[in-house]
């Protein structure tokens, strides 16, 4: 097997493609294929070619030396060969090298600059803010004396205080028509329920009016046993429908912004209602009628 077909298996065996082999090796792909065909003429030159297969068999894990030694009758051979100091790998190593100590070597001078810079800086601010605009040293002294007749600070002060006390009366005065405002607008918007129609039968519908529901009309529904319970709306639309036991209460379902609210109630006498936070009573007695219907209308 020659020196291109044995560096070729060791890279398959290794599980490396060309592309990775050239990443490691700094060798361009082609030159990695010509040397894996034998074609030695294709490479820049012959006395690149020892340096090549060795940088690609140690890539792939075979001993250079021992390689070169075997096949040293394929692989060409030029009068400067043993002349080669290193490789364009290492020359290229070598001058990032420089380069990285050439940075290091400025970089003092820089933090030097730096600091410089920073005490500077750090003095103007220490200047800036011990200088006051305010001196006593730099305000003038001014010879002109005013003379205020004292008649005057009285008749100030007196007004000063009648004003006060307006004020202050106009303040309550306001605060006492905001409270009756407030008052009023809690009466009028308290919720409230007017019975239209009392259902009769078995079981008995009955229907209910919602006045001054408020932003959001919320009902709960709360029973310490187990009660069957719908909730739906005047299109059919369920919001709710299962048991209330002592579990899961209370159950609160948002019906906000419907017109018609139905309730079918399997136990009335064991479900209680708040609509709003506010206790609803059945229109019929839970004692004659357990099961009831109740269909509730806002306005």
């Amino acid at each position: 097997m020659d020196v291109g077909a044995r560096l070729k298996e060791a890279r398959i065996a290794k599980g490396l493609s060309l592309e990775s082999l050239q990443e490691t090796t700094k060798i361009q792909k082609r030159y990695l294929v010509a040397i894996e065909e034998g074609n030695f003429h294709l490479l820049p030159g012959k006395f690149y070619a020892r340096a090549f297969i060795k940088e690609y068999a140690t890539a792939v894990g075979l001993d250079s030396d021992e390689l070169l030694k075997e096949h040293k009758e394929e692989i060409p051979k030029s009068e400067t060969e043993s002349e080669i100091q290193y490789t364009r790998v290492e020359r290229s190593k070598e001058n990032a090298a420089e380069r990285s100590g050439a940075f290091f070597s400025v970089l003092p001078k820089i933090i030097v600059v730096l600091l410089i810079i920073g005490i500077i800086g750090a003095g103007i601010w220490f200047y800036y803010q011990s200088y006051s605009p305010n001196d006593p040293q730099e305000i003038e002294e001014s010879d002109e004396v005013i003379i205020k007749d004292p008649s005057e600070n009285n008749q100030d002060a007196s007004g000063a205080e009648g004003n006060s006390a307006k004020e202050d009366d106009a303040t309550d005065d306001a605060e006492e028509e905001e409270k009756e405002e407030d008052s009023t607008e809690e009466e009028t918007e308290e919720i409230t329920f007017e019975v239209e129609e009392v259902g009769t039968g078995s079981p008995p519908e009955s229907t209910v009016a919602i006045t001054n529901p408020g932003d959001k009309l919320i009902f709960q529904f709360e029973s310490e046993s187990s009660v069957w319970l719908d909730v739906k709306n005047s299109a059919g639309e369920v919001f709710y429908g299962g048991f209330v036991t002592s579990d899961n209460s209370p159950v609160e379902v948002d019906v906000t912004g419907q017109e018609s609210i139905f309730l079918n109630i399997g136990s009335t006498p064991n479900l209680d209602i708040t609509i709003n936070d506010v206790p609803f009573e059945y229109p019929v007695d839970p004692t004659e009628k357990d099961h009831q219907r109740l269909w509730f209308n806002t306005k």
